[in-house]
């Protein structure tokens, strides 16, 4: 039996519109990124994760400039990404290699007093500072991986190793991370550094998680009512859609309608009002979801 090839899917591509506009948002993300690090990393003496944490110990190990040794590691490690996982993982990281180099440097000599030196923004206020550029680094990544972009560094490591070995990028980045911040102390030989460093790196990854989960939070509902037809109606008259299910009551054996609804959370409070004017008697179960993708919530990302 002859047996024939299986054909390949075509996959719908984003439109030019679609794509300049996740380059924008990525370019501002980045841009965000490296205000964070020229102004309240680098004159407080505050390592992060990532190559970036890196160049930052090179920085003030050598006085080498951060932004060439930031895109000097990227340079090799895209290098090695490229013959290893392929051309298509490394495009959008070379963008953001060549868009984050430009904008340390550029933040750099902007802000660099006639000495050279970087002000301190917030006065001797260091931990401040931690939280301040945390929590701006946190929010810049949240806009770049929204819009499927990248800041490379570390991730290229990671996605190496996972080809290879059975570790998670989450926790090979994480290892790598630890490394890099714990490493500050022979440079600085000061506990607080490093300290600061994990706290940097805990309320980054925090407001990471926060604003990505956020944006995409929604709402299930499950609506059991004698009205449901009424209020079906009524929340499709408010721009969102319902899902009839045919259930059935175990204890009373009778066949009885379940509207299932997903909205946004911000439109929960609605369609309770809804409810509530149609049927004061209605059963309803709402639960939060995140990641929902589809018509009239998030689009899919990824190549």
């Amino acid at each position: 039996m002859k047996v024939g090839k299986i054909k390949t899917p075509n996959i719908p591509k984003l439109s030019v519109f679609s794509e300049l506009k996740e380059y924008f948002f990525i370019t501002v993300g980045l841009m965000i990124y490296a205000f964070a690090v020229t102004c309240f990393m680098l004159p407080y003496q505050i390592t992060t994760g990532g190559v970036t944490g890196v160049s930052i110990i090179i920085y003030f190990a050598t006085g080498l400039e951060i932004q060439n040794t930031y895109f000097f590691i990227n340079a090799v490690l895209l290098i090695l990404a490229i013959k290893i996982i392929g051309w298509k993982f490394c495009i959008r990281t070379i963008f953001a290699v060549f868009t984050l180099t430009f904008f340390l440097w550029l933040f750099q000599r902007f802000f660099q007093d006639a000495d050279g030196h970087l002000p301190q923004i917030v006065g001797d206020q260091a931990f401040m500072a931690c939280v301040i550029g945390a929590l701006l680094e946190g929010f810049a990544l949240s806009i770049c991986f929204l819009n499927s972009g990248s800041t490379g560094g570390t991730d290229i490591i990671a996605a190496v190793v996972n080809k290879y070995k059975d570790v998670s990028l989450g926790n090979m980045m994480m290892i790598m991370d630890f490394i890099i911040i714990t490493s500050c102390y022979f440079v600085f030989h000061d506990w607080y550094r490093v300290v600061f460093g994990f706290a940097t790196l805990i309320i980054s990854s925090v407001t990471l998680d926060y604003v990505m989960n956020r944006r995409r939070q929604s709402v299930l509902f499950f609506i059991i009512s004698e009205e449901y037809e009424k209020i079906a109606d009524a929340i499709n008259a408010g721009g969102r859609g319902v899902t009839v299910l045919d259930a059935k009551g175990w204890y009373t054996k009778n066949h009885r309608p379940v509207l299932m609804v997903l909205a946004k959370k911000r439109e929960s409070l609605n369609i309770f009002r809804v409810i509530r004017l149609i049927d004061q008697h209605a059963f309803v179960s709402m639960s939060n979801v995140s990641g929902v993708f589809g018509e009239g919530f998030d689009k899919f990302k990824g190549k």
